[in-house]
This record gives structure tokens, C-alpha cells and sequence, in this order.
């Protein structure tokens, strides 16, 4: 017999939560006012459901579940299209709002979607064999990336990540190496050091504070290689120019 798991996820008001997934293009599987308001959406293989609760706080909420699917980037790429038609941009703070896409080193590829009940869900592909956090890398540069991604992306610890990056840009002669010295990070890490600095940033204090990050990115020279291999994180600064939040 073939099991199903459907999560049942609180909310302020279910009319909201109804909005926001409609622009994302879930399709309402039932609706109820009272005596207790209720409702469910489904897309494609998604399905969730939602319970109406007064006294719910989205900002404080730590409901989440995970949804694991073989078209990460598609479902990316359509939620998005969906929130900038719905809301005029693509919400990257507050509630609700919609992360970056990443590869993380726990096995998965994925983003970070809140929706107005503050509720949590978790878009994921698998790219490795398995999920276990991948072991710290040894590497300065490497294990910055590491632990700051892990901190901003998964705990929401922007803070701390953000002190994590400085340091390690700190580090001698820091963001300032020059390639092949050895007492810096490789353009690539910079890169990705300073993007995510931004994204910090822009979570810690607005748009305008991931600026000076995002020059600093524009300056590293990368090859064709490099930048293939920077895709998503150029295109996560694309996003952090264009006032993506």
C-alpha cells in the first residue's frame, strides 16, 4: 500500500497563505472558514495544508517541511516568474520571501521559501549519494564558504556568517591577494566570499548595504571556467543589483 505524507502547517490568516500560493501557481484543494479555517494546496506532487490559528506569529514561527523534487532549478525559476508577477519582485526579506538557489554540502541543491504563516519550505534535488554533511574542509577559504553557507543559508544566522567572511577576508593580505600568491583566496572563493558577504548584508541591513560587496566582486577577474562554475553565485548578484527583495 503506497503512503502519502501531506503536512499540515499553522497560519495567521488562510486567505493570505492562499494568495501567496496561488501566485505561485498551487491550485486550492479545499477551503474552510468554520468552524475552524482550513485549507489545502497542491502542485504537481506538492501538496500542503494549512490550519488558521489567531494568535500565530509568522516572525517567531519555526514550522517547516522539506520537499524533495528531480526539477529544483524549474521550480526556482517558476516561483519566482510567479512572486514578481503577483507582488511586482521577487521577496529575498521579510515575509514572505525566497532564497537563493544553491548547491549546499549536505547532498542537495536547493532554496529557501517562507510563506506569509512563516512556515519554512525547504526545495531540494539531490546531488550526491547521500546527505550527510560533507566533512569541514581543511582549506581557509573553502571551510569560510563552508560554515558561512551552513550559518546564512540553513540556520539564518546572517550575523554570524557575516563575521565568519570577514575574518577569513582578514586574513593577511585577504580580499587585496592577488591569484598565485598563496596568501590569498583563489578569484573563484573571492567570488564567492563577497556575494554572500552581500547577501548578508542585504539581510542584516537592506539592498543598499550589499553594494560595496558586490563592487568588490565585479573587480575579481574570472576565467570562462571560473565563471561557468560561479553561475549561480553571479547570478545571485545579478538579483542583489536589480534590487531583487
Amino acid at each position: 500500500m503506497a503512503e502519502t505524507v501531506i503536512p499540515i502547517l499553522p497560519c495567521p490568516s488562510i486567505d493570505d497563505l492562499l494568495d501567496f500560493y496561488r501566485a505561485l501557481g498551487f491550485e486550492v484543494t479545499s477551503y474552510q472558514k468554520s468552524p475552524n479555517p482550513y485549507c489545502g494546496v497542491r502542485l504537481r506532487g506538492i501538496e500542503l495544508q494549512f490550519f488558521g490559528m489567531k494568535n500565530h506569529d509568522p516572525a517567531t514561527s519555526y514550522s517547516t517541511c522539506y520537499v524533495l523534487t528531480d526539477d529544483v532549478d524549474g521550480l526556482y525559476a517558476s516561483f519566482r516568474t510567479g512572486l514578481k508577477a503577483a507582488l511586482g519582485k521577487v521577496p529575498t526579506r521579510g515575509l514572505p520571501r525566497i532564497g537563493a538557489l544553491k548547491d549546499m554540502s549536505y547532498g542537495v541543491r536547493q532554496f529557501l521559501m517562507t510563506d506569509p504563516g512563516g512556515n519554512c519550505i525547504r526545495v531540494g534535488q539531490p546531488i550526491a549519494d547521500s546527505f550527510e554533511y560533507a566533512a569541514v574542509p581543511k582549506e581557509r577559504y573553502a571551510r569560510a564558504l563552508h560554515q558561512a553557507t551552513l550559518l546564512g543559508e540553513s540556520k539564518g544566522d546572517h550575523a554570524a556568517a557575516a563575521r565568519i567572511i570577514d575574518r577569513a577576508l582578514e586574513h593577511g593580505t585577504g580580499a587585496d591577494a592577488g591569484p598565485g600568491d598563496g596568501a590569498g583566496p583563489t578569484p573563484l572563493q573571492l567570488v564567492q566570499l563577497l556575494v554572500l558577504r552581500a547577501e548578508m548584508a542585504a539581510q542584516l541591513d537592506g539592498l543598499h548595504a550589499a553594494a560595496p560587496w558586490l563592487d568588490r566582486a565585479d573587480a575579481v577577474e574570472l576565467d570562462d571556467a571560473e565563471r561557468e562554475s560561479a553561475r549561480d553565485v553571479l547570478s545571485r548578484a545579478a538579483d542583489l543589483r536589480t534590487g531583487e527583495d
